[in-house]
């Protein structure tokens, strides 16, 4: 037996057309305090999208439902979605099964952090200027892949490239499989169970080395919405200073680079963090179109003479 629903029903019973449930979900979102940034910018979004989930219409083909009276069907499904995504703070990409990343689709459920990245505005020039033409590029790695999404915009993009990428989690590689799977990459890029990056060592080395890996502290993800609390912590969270993995990764990538190789790591704020635990390895900010320039760009080269020992010490 379902649970009685939260909603008003007067409200509810006066709803007709698809503008009504827009503007109603719109409404109730900012009531609410529905927190967004998990592969949507603002509540009209979000409303769009469960709309579109609710209807079977896509996007471009919504306004035809503005003035029109829904069904039965998708004005209950509607209202469920909206109901969740308010009251149990259930992120959309969950409720609809799919997030979108640099345009492509991904499948996507509470076993893998929602895509979003940085990488998707850096990836078609300002990473590839660092780089030898794309398709001279032969070996790619993507850690932390989660859904695999970056993974597979990067097969996208170096089309000669094969790429490996790495996830601790088997349950979040259970949903990268279906994802490289569905764009028809399972002959370039090949999953690896591992943490970080212990699976590849002593194989091939690699032209770029990406990675957007777990970066908020432990203080910071206590502070978080609860939405963001719905995804695996462990896709979050890098111990006490947010930088355990990145620890990790840096004299990995160190003896995994090709010697023109490039490591590039989306950091989050850890901007002051990074140069204050490793301050004699040059790292360039990547510009990004928000202005917070928090993917940073290390030469192999660098990493050779910069990189002072196997393990930086921890801040305190």
């Amino acid at each position: 037996m379902s649970a009685p629903s939260r909603l008003n029903p007067t409200t509810t019973a006066r709803l007709k057309t698809g503008g009504d449930f827009l503007t109603f979900a719109n409404q109730l979102f900012r009531q609410e305090k529905v927190a967004h940034g998990q592969g949507f910018i603002n509540a009209e979004e979000e409303s769009l999208t469960l709309l579109s989930f609710a209807t079977g219409l896509a996007w471009e083909d919504l306004p035809q439902c503005f003035k029109k009276p829904l069904s039965t069907k998708a004005q209950e499904t509607f209202l469920r979605l909206v109901e969740a995504r308010c009251f149990e703070h259930t992120p959309t990409a969950y409720l609809v099964g799919e997030a979108w990343l640099g345009g492509l689709r991904f499948y996507v459920d509470q076993r893998v952090i929602i895509p979003r990245s940085y990488f998707v505005e850096l990836l078609p020039e300002a990473i590839p200027q660092w780089l030898p033409p794309a398709n001279q590029v032969k070996g790619v790695a993507d850690v932390c892949t989660g859904s695999g999404c970056l993974a597979i915009l990067l097969a996208k993009r170096f089309p000669k490239a094969h790429v490996d990428a790495t996830e601790l989690s088997p349950e979040a590689l259970e949903v990268a499989e279906r994802n490289v799977r569905d764009h028809r990459l399972t002959g370039r890029v090949h999953l690896h169970q591992t943490n970080v990056m212990d699976a590849l060592k002593g194989g091939p080395k690699f032209d770029l080395i990406l990675s957007n890996p777990p970066y908020e502290p432990e203080g910071i993800y206590r502070r978080l919405p609860r939405e963001f609390k719905k995804e695996p912590k462990q896709s979050l969270v890098s111990g006490r200073d947010g930088l355990d993995v990145i620890r990790q990764l840096l004299p990995q990538a160190r003896d995994l680079l090709l010697p023109h190789g490039i490591l590039v790591i989306e950091v989050g704020g850890l901007q002051k963090a990074m140069h204050e635990t490793w301050p004699q390895l040059p790292m360039l900010w990547l510009a990004t179109t928000d202005g917070s320039d928090c993917v940073c760009l290390i030469h192999a080269s660098d990493l050779k003479t910069g990189l002072s020992s196997p393990r930086a010490r921890r801040r305190v």
